[in-house]
């Protein structure tokens, strides 16, 4: 069941880099930002990661937590956290758990065959763990500032 927005998330346990443990009470007081992408080390997936890393900072700033989540593994998410240097933890989903309670699995064509895939999306979940905005089959570029802004909104209706 896909969340829904101004609700609170349901229970759902998933493991990240870092040793870090994804609950939706693990972050209770800190604004979440999810984002979900298709792979590690391809080439959409390594500018996004880019672009919230670059801005991370900006992110910390206005009190939210960036988590990226795809359905790599463990050993490949932490490839790509080092090579890219990213100062996030990234989700490693192999079970698909997140990825169908946020719906974001689609069937897309890739070489002419119809695969599974993750279709590029994010989430923003706020202090008290409800989902407050979400983007869907967003375009990278441009993407990481418009999540900002909604944080920063987000952190002014709170104040």
């Amino acid at each position: 069941m896909t969340p829904a927005l101004n609700k609170p998330l349901p229970e759902i346990e998933a493991l990240a880099t870092g040793g870090v443990k994804f609950t939706p009470q693990a972050f209770h007081g800190q604004t979440v930002v999810l984002y979900f992408y298709p792979k590690d080390n391809t080439p959409g997936c390594t500018t996004e990661a880019m672009q919230f890393r670059d801005r991370h900072k900006d992110f910390v700033k206005a009190g939210a937590v960036v988590l990226g989540v795809s359905r790599d593994n463990m050993v490949s998410h932490d490839k790509f956290k080092q090579a890219l240097e990213l100062p996030f933890e990234l989700i490693a989903d192999t079970e698909e758990k997140l990825c169908h309670m946020f719906g974001v699995v689609k069937n897309k064509i890739m070489y002419g065959k119809k695969v599974k895939g993750i279709e590029r999306s994010t989430f923003l979940i706020d202090a008290s763990g409800v989902l407050r905005a979400e983007w869907r089959g967003i375009k990278v570029a441009g993407h990481v500032d418009e999540v900002l802004k909604a944080v920063k909104s987000l952190k002014k209706e709170a104040a």
